[in-house]
């Protein structure tokens, strides 16, 4: 009888599982999958590669211990994670690579151009939670949207969503990259999906095409070299050997995915969310730099880009100045004009800029 029941339970769960997915679908996500927690060989991958200092001052990716790595520890009781993907690519390839080969062109990673990813995903994810606890009020959650110490790559590659590339982006064979992800923790004893398998094969184009070489080796990227590292996560001074590298990419970067085959597959975004605010896509380095801190709030608001603040902003934009191929009055002028700003972060990257086009 005690099997009986077990078996019924776990039809029970198989089913429930289908109809999670159909309800993630309905509510806009692209591929909804269910993983274990058993996260042993991602912490091995983890500890190994903090261990060799490529997190840089991203000091958070350590300060939480095992939690990041052993789901339970982060939310007691977790028996399985729901795991979704929203793509968000707002526009053709050959859009992004002209904006990205014009150097008066202020070139922001496209994920950032319409509205904060955190936010959307997350309210989709707590109607999903909510359908959910509606049709089984017993069960536990919590929602994760990039927002906590969460392992939501590994997790995704064992949710059947696809598999991590050698530039450490999860890679579908149908979406490509060019998608978010977002995690529901739960109690509830879901079966979980058959893992992705690797189809990197030979190809080694993302190390390749890596502006700063920052990966390393497939699968291993020192997140210290790395653009979006660079231009959003670091604080101080961006290293002057590579600021020559960041070309004008002002906030993250895209190469990796832009090169990357199975991108062909990609498709542009139906979510109005993601489409691009403010011209964001479309903004000349010159116009941005001239942009007070409270332009920069209007300008970016309800973006993720508000994170880094104005003067981050202005230290990228500075960098991205100096690297123009052509000396115009109107760059000295502008740069020029930032020689007395408050912050020595910005002082330093515009004094930098103004020696690369030999003016200071």
């Amino acid at each position: 009888m005690a099997v009986l029941v077990g078996v019924i339970a776990m039809m029970a769960m198989t089913a429930f599982a289908q109809h999670i997915k159909e309800w993630g679908l309905a509510l806009g996500f692209q591929q909804v999958g269910i993983s274990d927690t058993d996260l042993a060989v991602a912490e091995g991958h983890l500890h190994a590669w903090l261990a060799r200092g490529f997190h840089g001052d991203m000091d958070y990716m350590q300060r939480h211990g095992l939690k990041r790595s052993r789901p339970a520890l982060l939310q007691e009781g977790t028996r399985s994670i729901i795991s979704v993907r929203m793509d968000y690519l707002p526009e053709p390839a050959a859009v992004l690579h002209e904006t990205l080969a014009d150097p008066a062109a202020a070139y922001i990673s496209r994920y950032a151009l319409g509205r904060d990813y955190h936010k959307v995903l997350r309210n989709r994810l707590q109607k999903l939670a909510d359908k959910i606890s509606a049709h089984c009020d017993t069960a536990q959650y919590r929602v994760f949207v990039d927002s906590a110490p969460v392992l939501e790559k590994a997790i995704a590659e064992k949710a059947g969503l696809g598999w991590i590339g050698k530039h450490s982006n999860v890679l579908n064979r149908k979406a490509g990259s060019w998608f978010f992800l977002g995690e529901i923790y739960t109690d509830l004893p879901l079966p979980a999906d058959t893992p992705a398998s690797n189809h990197c094969g030979a190809c080694v184009a993302c190390l390749d095409i890596c502006p700063t070489q920052a990966i390393i080796a497939p699968y291993q990227v020192d997140a210290r070299r790395c653009v979006s590292y660079l231009t959003i996560e670091l604080h101080g001074a961006i290293p002057e050997p590579l600021r020559p590298l960041l070309g004008n990419r002002i906030y993250g970067c895209d190469d990796c995915q832009l090169v990357c085959p199975w991108n062909r597959f990609a498709k542009i975004s139906g979510e109005a969310d993601f489409k691009p605010r403010h011209r964001l896509d479309n903004r000349q380095l010159l116009e941005v730099f001239a942009w007070d801190e409270a332009q920069f709030l209007a300008k970016t608001e309800g973006s993720a880009i508000r994170r880094i603040g104005h003067e981050r902003w202005l230290r990228n934009v500075a960098v991205a100045l100096g690297n123009a191929k052509t000396t115009t009055p109107a760059l000295i002028e502008a740069l020029k004009s930032r020689l007395e700003h408050p912050s020595e972060v910005v002082r330093e990257h515009v004094r930098w800029a103004l020696q690369r086009h030999k003016s200071l």
